[in-house]
């Protein structure tokens, strides 16, 4: 199988700064969707204790035909793709990397990956956690109904 170096995006990781951290030789590709999936939470797989997990659950993707998501698309350098399966914690059974089509709005529908939390979606994020999604998606350029979904979605 041939390299994708297209990546795509969701969540916290949406926010550029934080992907320019992560990943300083991968520019911004461009903006888009990924249709046929919706934004949704899971359990994350490690202890509620770390200090990364905030209220138990990550935002991950499920399928879903009517949905979509609003994503970043980065070309990925070589030399940062493993600072990123560092960061995404790609251990098995933790993450999946997968093989997704992101809609745009001038490139069309190219191939890219990303990654999904192998756990079944479940439980509700707190509010702080969805200010975080929403904060870094406006960062990235998602539109306002994108934004209030976000912010009006049930939480603890």
């Amino acid at each position: 199988m041939s390299r994708v170096p297209l990546y795509a995006v969701y969540g916290s990781y949406l926010d550029p700064g934080r992907m320019a951290e992560q990943a300083p030789r991968s520019p911004l590709w461009s903006t888009g969707w990924l249709e046929g999936r919706r934004l949704t939470f899971a359990p994350a797989g490690r202890p509620a204790s770390d200090p990364g997990l905030v209220g138990g659950v990550l935002p991950t993707l499920a399928e879903d035909p009517g949905s979509s998501v609003f994503v970043a698309v980065y070309d990925v350098h070589e030399w940062d793709e493993p600072n990123i399966a560092a960061w995404e914690n790609t251990e098995p059974g933790v993450y999946t990397r997968a093989r997704v089509r992101v809609h745009t709005l001038f490139e069309g529908a190219p191939p890219a990956w990303t990654y999904i939390l192998d756990t079944p979606e479940g439980g509700l994020p707190t509010p702080a956690q969805l200010t975080t999604l929403a904060t870094a998606a406006q960062k990235a350029g998602a539109p306002d109904s994108y934004l209030t979904d976000l912010l009006t979605r049930p939480s603890l």
